[in-house]
């Protein structure tokens, strides 16, 4: 392989590493703040039945529970909190 051929192929393989990087950007972006968001979220639920004794207030820390309170936040762990009540009482 000559050397122009190599340069071409460099620039090529750059130039479709680039696109592949532009291309998938966004999706990545939004998968990490969305595993980001659910973690906070599982450790939100994780203090909650820390004060669950004296909050009389309990909600299963599951992967379900973290992901609705990271995506949703606070609204979500009023929706969880409201669903304990409403379906457990």
């Amino acid at each position: 392989m000559s050397i122009p051929e190599q340069i071409f192929l460099i620039i090529a393989l750059l130039f479709f590493l680039l696109a592949g990087i532009k291309l998938f950007s966004a999706p990545l972006r939004l998968a990490a703040k969305v595993a980001l968001n659910t973690a906070l979220g599982f450790l939100a639920l994780v203090a909650l039945d820390l004060f669950s004794p004296i909050l009389g207030i309990h909600v299963a820390v599951t992967g379900l529970n973290a992901l609705i309170v990271g995506v949703l936040g606070l609204p979500g762990l009023g929706l969880l909190i409201l669903m304990q009540w409403v379906f457990l009482s």
